[in-house]
């Protein structure tokens, strides 16, 4: 294997001494360590991968790290996302993760990007690195990363993680993401961290591969996961492999394309379902509206719109009966920002009933003065934008 990165300046005495324990690894060595100092390394993502694996990168000695990623941390995220704190609530991700590679190290730069990877931004940051990562938890994401890194002709590492299971593979320009998943999965059978869970010392463990990934590409150790991916299920401790190959008549890819739209995530077909917070506002001051909340009980404990009736997704797609203060609608749909109750949205509307969704959710509500209530109402993030 041929190393991503040539060797940066001879190790000083302090760096030699902090990288000793790696340094004595049979065919590491200084000059693995002299790469990997001068390896800048993009990562998408700073929540449950993206803090798992980004110090891991930083304690390996990795010089550049760049973090996009337009989330705040809030407490939810604090049982996985163990790089962020109970002082860090509010913050942006990339802030609290850069604080954290600081601890670990001062000597490692660290680039935050607080914005969302996208076809038009992408790009121009991918240019700067010699490698991406993919830590993401949405596939047109995944699809958006495999494209760039094949465009820019530069490797991508990339993992996902659900419930008690992983996935880890590395992509470059001749095979990758999108030949082990050439058509994108029914945006209906997917299912988010948000929705179905996961343990948290998965993040970790894969995390953890995936910084191991990198580390063999940028030194040119090892065997990396190229056209192979890897399983791994938490509760039989089992790993599995499944290799794969580019077809001889796989699409080429030439250009970054919109993959909301490919994935069947795009906004642009449920826009005439929407109804904007301010728009419910007027509707709630003129007279009586229905609203229907599909978060979890826990959730609405927390913050609610007085008012709304409550039926959880999962039960409404199971084909549960509506509460009775909601009849046969017209009803508003609302969830933490917008995703479940787009698709609840979609379940009424299959039932007769004439259903809208609050674009942002109880978020963007709350943002522009709506009228919320529960022991979380006060201090609950309010900032437009947020993933699930």
């Amino acid at each position: 294997m041929i190393a991503l990165v040539e060797p940066g300046p001879e190790l000083p005495p302090e760096r030699i001494a902090r990288y000793s324990r790696q340094l004595m690894l049979p065919g590491f060595g200084e000059s693995a360590q002299r790469r990997l100092a001068a390896a800048c390394v993009l990562v998408i993502g700073a929540g449950g991968l993206g803090s798992a694996l980004i110090p891991a990168l930083a304690g390996s000695g990795v010089g550049t790290i760049g973090v996009i990623d337009d989330d705040v941390v809030e407490l939810s995220n604090l049982h996985r996302q163990l790089s962020h704190g109970m002082a860090d609530i509010g913050r942006s991700k990339v802030g609290s993760l850069a604080d954290t590679v600081r601890d670990i190290d001062p000597g490692v730069l660290v680039r935050p990007y607080r914005e969302r990877a996208t076809s038009e931004t992408l790009p121009a940051i991918l240019a700067e690195y010699d490698l991406l990562v993919d830590g993401s938890d949405n596939f047109p994401t995944r699809y958006l990363a495999d494209d760039a890194a094949r465009l820019a002709g530069k490797p991508l590492v990339w993992g996902s993680i659900l419930r008690f299971q992983g996935q880890v593979g590395v992509a470059v320009p001749e095979v990758g993401f999108r030949d082990l998943f050439p058509v994108p999965p029914d945006p209906s059978e997917v299912l988010s961290c948000e929705l179905g869970g996961v343990l948290a010392s998965l993040c970790t463990a894969i995390g953890s591969f995936m910084a191991t990934e990198v580390v063999k590409l940028l030194t040119g150790i090892g065997d990396p996961l190229v056209g192979r991916v890897l399983f791994y299920d938490a509760l039989t401790a089992r790993t599995r492999e499944i290799a794969y190959e580019r077809t001889d008549d796989a699409p080429a890819v030439t250009e970054l394309i919109d993959y909301e739209l490919f994935c069947g995530t795009g906004a642009a077909s449920d826009e005439a379902l929407s109804v904007s917070s301010a728009e419910l506002l007027r509707r709630r001051r003129e007279g009586d509206v229905r609203l229907l909340d599909v978060r979890e009980p826990h959730e609405t404990l927390l913050r609610g719109i007085p008012g709304a009736a409550s039926l959880p997704l999962g039960a409404l797609e199971a084909g549960a009966p509506l509460p009775e203060a909601i009849g046969d609608g017209p009803v508003v749909v609302f969830c933490e920002r917008d995703p479940r109750s787009r698709r609840a949205v979609r379940v009424l509307r299959d039932r007769g009933i004439d259903a809208r969704y609050l674009a942002g959710g109880i978020r963007a509500y709350a943002a522009v003065g709506g009228g919320t209530e529960g022991a979380g109402a006060a201090d609950a993030p309010t900032r437009e934008g947020e993933s699930e």
